[in-house]
């Protein structure tokens, strides 16, 4: 009989020899793979004790490694969870955004700025840009501020104007009650913070807060206030003697000029004695904004007055400031211009409206000014014998208000009286309002001129009865009489046979042979070396800069001498300065 005991301790003898062959595969045969007997032995000895024993403790440990993983993943998992949950809900979240944030934007459209913060807020802007106007003595800040009016003007209200003057002004000073009570508003007892002397306001801003009070009473028709306002304010500015305030002071002096001219007349004459003053004081400071703001509100009130003696008088015994804003200049040049053609000089007066309409500013506020200027203008070049361009009519700013002049061209142009005449009553009241009426009622000889060279040039002899006849004139002597100017004129080549009573025709000559094209050439030449003069002249700068770039030059100049010598003594190589002097 075999023992069962030595039969199993074969088998396991076998088992863990073929175990030691599994384990060492590479020993006999190498990379190659275990063949199928190894895996069925392996399938074998796993049912052996030994094996359960190993593969138990194996799954018992891959097991306690599952539950202490499981956590983890369980963790993971919910975190993975929460995190589509929060990507779900983020676009939820994200869609509530939106809609609150187009919420919001229609409440902003729907919320109205409080005018009452943002231009008292442009006030005080305006106060920052005079301050620094005045620390660096320069005069486009304070032009900043004077542009900025037209559009504050619109906006300023009584409690504007009084919020900005109670935290503005220090409790004490004059100014503050004073423009307080001229706009009708109460004196809050609120300090400015930080300020308790009432010598530290600035004279600027001072002024300027003037101004804006002396605007809001002219918008607001008070013309009797305005002008006992504007007269006191006009002798604060005159006692002050500061560069920085030239531009202000042209405007205060301006609206003080505009509020006695909407009173009755007398009203007018009475200034006259102030702007001379006034005059006489800005020549002497060398102050040249307001001369030339003086100059011009001269000769508007004299002109008003129809004081042509005593405008020509101021125009000879004055000399306007060259280097004056535009605006002033092309001012001055328009009441120039009409000096001239009342006084029947016809060239200058056309030379200077000229040069008005071309330095005038081209924007909707300046329309007014061009319109009056194009206006005279057209009335001067037909006392020329000249027909203004059909392009000036055309403009679509001058359209409507140069319709009358329109049609009194053409009436000019045809040369003949009755349709002169018709036009002339029948726009009566527009050259009367313009203040044309007597310019327009001059063209009376030139309709008759324009008619005698039509029949000089169709006619080589024409009596002077069909003359009378044709022109509409009273007898032959007259006829006669004009005729015989004409020749003198220039405006007709002809001659006058008085036995017979014809006027004869001369033959047309070449226009090429005489010296027109050489005075027309001239005159276009001189026009244009006047534009590029006026374009040098108008060209701003900051001041003193020159100053600036000849110590920048000098301090430069220093530097290259004191390198040079340097290098002469030894102390520095080339290679120092950058080589053979590239630094120089």
């Amino acid at each position: 009989m075999v023992d069962k005991k030595s039969l199993r301790s074969n088998k396991s003898g076998d088992s863990s020899s073929s175990n030691n062959s599994n384990k060492n595969p590479n020993s006999s045969s190498g990379n190659n793979p275990p063949s199928k007997s190894t895996r069925s032995s392996s399938r074998r000895t796993a049912s052996t004790p030994s094996t359960k024993k190993a593969a138990g403790a194996s799954d018992k440990k891959m097991t306690d490694d599952k539950k202490q993983a499981a956590p983890v993943q369980d963790l993971a998992m919910k975190d993975a969870e929460q995190d589509v949950k929060k990507d779900a809900t983020g676009d939820v979240e994200m869609a509530d955004a939106a809609k609150s944030g187009e919420d919001d934007k229609k409440d902003d459209e729907n919320k109205v700025e409080d005018p009452l913060v943002t231009t008292s807020n442009e006030i005080k802007q305006s106060f920052g840009m005079l301050e620094r106007a005045v620390s660096l003595f320069d005069a486009r800040f304070t032009l900043r501020v004077l542009r900025s009016i037209a559009s504050l003007r619109r906006k300023i209200t009584p409690e504007i104007l009084a919020k900005v003057i109670n935290e503005f002004y220090p409790l004490g000073h004059p100014s503050r009650a004073y423009l307080l009570d001229t706009i009708g508003q109460p004196e809050s007892a609120m300090q400015v913070e930080g300020e308790t002397d009432i010598h530290k306001v600035l004279p600027e801003a001072d002024i300027y807060l003037h101004l804006l009070v002396q605007i809001y009473l002219l918008d607001q028709k008070q013309y009797e206030e305005g002008a006992e306002f504007s007269t006191r304010l006009v002798g604060k500015v005159h006692s002050l003697n500061r560069r920085t305030l030239d531009s202000l002071a042209s405007k205060v002096y301006f609206y003080y000029a505009r509020f006695y001219e909407l009173l009755p007349v007398p009203a007018l004459v009475d200034i006259r004695q102030q702007l001379l003053a006034s005059l006489r004081t800005a020549t002497l400071r060398k102050d040249i904004d307001l001369q030339a703001t003086l100059i011009t509100l001269l000769l508007r009130n004299y002109l008003q007055t129809s004081d042509i003696t005593q405008a020509d008088h101021l125009v000879n015994k004055t000399k306007f400031p060259e280097s004056a804003a535009n605006n002033l200049i092309a001012r001055y040049n328009y009441y120039l211009g009409k000096i001239k053609a009342i006084q029947l000089d016809y060239s200058g007066a056309h030379e200077q409206l000229v040069s008005a309409i071309r330095k005038a500013p081209q924007t909707p506020a300046a329309v007014g000014f061009l319109q009056a200027a194009n206006k005279l203008n057209i009335i001067v070049e037909l006392l020329m014998g000249d027909i203004p361009d059909r392009a000036t009519f055309r403009d679509p700013r001058l359209q409507k208000a140069l319709n009358p002049y329109f049609l009194l061209v053409k009436a000019v142009r045809v040369g003949e009286l009755e349709p002169f005449f018709s036009t002339l009553q029948a726009n009566s009241d527009t050259f009367k309002k313009d203040g044309l009426y007597s310019l327009v009622y001059r063209l009376r000889q030139n309709v008759i001129k324009t008619g005698i060279r039509m029949m000089s040039l169709t006619y080589s002899r024409i009596s002077l009865r069909d003359i009378c006849l044709r022109l509409g004139l009273e007898s032959e002597e007259s006829a006669e009489y004009i005729v015989a100017k004409a020749i003198r004129d220039g405006v007709i080549e002809a001659t006058l046979d008085h036995e017979k009573g014809y006027m004869q025709s001369k033959e047309i000559l070449d226009v090429y042979a005489t010296q027109e094209p050489q005075e027309v050439f001239h005159s276009r030449i001189e026009f244009c070396m006047s534009l590029h003069n006026d374009s040098v002249k108008a060209m701003r700068f900051p001041m003193n800069q020159h100053r600036l770039e000849l110590k920048n030059a000098q301090e430069a100049r220093e530097r290259e001498r004191e390198l040079a010598k340097e290098i002469q003594e030894g102390e520095m190589d080339d290679d120092d300065t950058g080589g053979e002097f590239d630094g120089l």
